[in-house]
């Protein structure tokens, strides 16, 4: 694998990783080049921005969720066929999974993926101590090649020279200077960034902007030349059929089976001809925006037909649906929509009560309760949900609790909490998952065919949670065509 590649790292969060990467994606790929795009961490939000400027699925890249041994498999998995891939960091360059080193810094990550620094530096409060910050940076550790430097919220023309004059006695190069313009800065709220869902022409228009302001302001004949340096990795590119295959049987308790009377198109799992393949409606929309691309990747490859809804629009599930997932968003900006969809949340509960596998996460949770903010909701499940002042944040380590239609009792996996919202009750009387760390509790709800939880996972670490969420979509596709 030997794409050129650069990962843009701040020493803060808040420097304008996102602005300048988003703006180097876009400015890249109007030059023709195949732009491949990559996020650090779990953040879901960033990585819609990414795919507005290349037109290639933003992919998350995180050590913690998936271990450091898939960081660079993923990487090749998505940058193949590309010209050059850009990696956004996440925090500052060193900052990792609390108490665990470096573990999931951006730092980790370059290092893993061999590739080259360039370190974005808010400069609108200093001048000649960017040289004293800077070196600190290059010098903490030295596996980390940082390659350059781009200044951002630079003032003025004289500001600009006194930079550029203290970073060149530290021999650090400039790759770029950009002024301040508020006017591209996107919108944020409680949780981040606007997703790009819910504001799609005015995306473009900003994505479009940090492009002329990138283009601008960096040298991007230096900074492609400075990705070309980045050496082949020695690794074998991830595919869903081939991590299937290698987990095929391996989850505990799993016990591989052929729905009766089914047939799938080949692949890893039960049944090697060719037939109907049963339907995975995932919600999308505005108000849905957080998943992974290697999900439906993983589903497909299990046997899947993946259909996208929406629930803000979509008054019915697809058809046929034999499985749904309900992933991360915003459902409580959009709570009184959601619950406008009467039709909608009438056949998600009909489909829940009739034991049809259900997979949700964060906002595919609190759609499922009974009401959010007040505001009636799906009523599969016994709680009521409503926002919070305190932001719940962090990586976890779960072991799955109870068998359901994703996880055998005893799976473990790690995962991520990001959410201001509060359930009561917080989990049902057969909990979806025991955290193991930072904190020992129970959280989420399985009950029937349905596992909810706020946990996020990432289904790349462990692929048997969606061949099993594959395999009861399928036994619930075949009970159904029964007369």
């Amino acid at each position: 694998m030997n794409v050129p590649r650069l990962v843009i790292a701040a020493p803060s969060s808040g420097s304008g990783k996102t602005t300048v990467a988003t703006g180097l994606m876009a400015a890249f790929s109007e030059r023709g080049l195949a732009v491949s795009p990559h996020k650090a961490g779990p953040d879901y939000i960033d990585p819609g921005y990414h795919a507005l400027a290349t037109g290639r699925p933003g992919r998350n890249l995180d050590a913690f969720m998936c271990g450091p041994e898939l960081v660079a498999p993923l990487f090749a998995h998505g940058a193949a066929g590309c010209d050059l891939a850009v990696v956004e960091g996440v925090m500052g360059l060193y900052d990792g999974a609390a108490g665990r080193g470096e573990l999931a810094s951006t730092a980790h990550v370059a290092k893993l993926l061999r590739a080259p620094v360039v370190l974005v530096v808010d400069a609108s409060s200093q001048s000649r101590s960017v040289a004293a910050l800077v070196h600190g940076f290059a010098s903490f550790d030295p596996q980390v090649r940082l390659g350059g430097v781009i200044l951002n919220k630079v003032g003025s023309d004289r500001h600009e020279a006194m930079l550029r004059e203290a970073l060149e006695e530290a021999g650090m190069p400039v790759l770029g200077v950009l002024r301040r313009a508020p006017q591209v800065a996107a919108p944020s709220r409680h949780l981040g960034l606007v997703p790009v869902a819910e504001r799609r022409a005015d995306a473009l228009a900003a994505v479009a902007a940090l492009a002329d302001q990138v283009r601008a302001g960096c040298d991007l004949d230096a900074l492609v030349a400075l990705a070309r340096t980045a050496p082949a990795l020695p690794c074998e590119a991830w595919s869903p059929a081939s991590a299937l295959a290698r987990t095929w049987g391996s989850a505990p308790g799993r016990v591989p089976q052929t729905p009766a009377g089914l047939e799938v198109p080949p692949g890893p799992g039960p049944g090697q001809g060719p037939g109907r393949r049963p339907v995975i409606a995932v919600a999308g929309g505005a108000a849905f925006t957080f998943s992974y691309a290697e999900h439906a990747e993983l589903l497909t490859a299990a046997g899947a037909q993946v259909v996208t809804f929406d629930p803000l629009r979509d008054e019915a599930l697809p058809e046929g649906a034999a499985g749904l997932v309900i992933g991360g968003g915003f459902p409580e900006v959009y709570a009184p929509e959601l619950s406008a969809n009467e039709p909608l949340r009438a056949a998600v509960a009909a489909f829940a009560a009739a034991g049809g596998p259900v997979a949700a996460e964060c906002a595919g949770l609190l759609y499922l309760a009974r009401s959010l903010d007040g505001k009636p909701m799906c009523g599969v499940l016994d709680a009521d949900a409503r926002m919070s002042e305190r932001l719940t944040l962090g990586y976890r380590e779960a072991v799955a609790v109870s068998d359901s239609a994703l996880a055998a009792a005893g799976t473990r996996l790690r995962g991520h909490e990001f959410h201001r919202t509060v359930l009561e009750p917080g989990a049902g009387p057969a909990p979806a998952w025991g955290f193991t760390h930072p904190e020992r509790r129970v959280e989420g709800f399985v009950q029937q065919g349905v596992h909810a939880s706020y946990l996020h996972t990432h289904w790349a670490a462990e692929p048997s949670v969606a061949q099993r969420f594959a395999e009861s979509a399928a036994t619930a596709a075949v009970a159904a065509a029964r007369p």
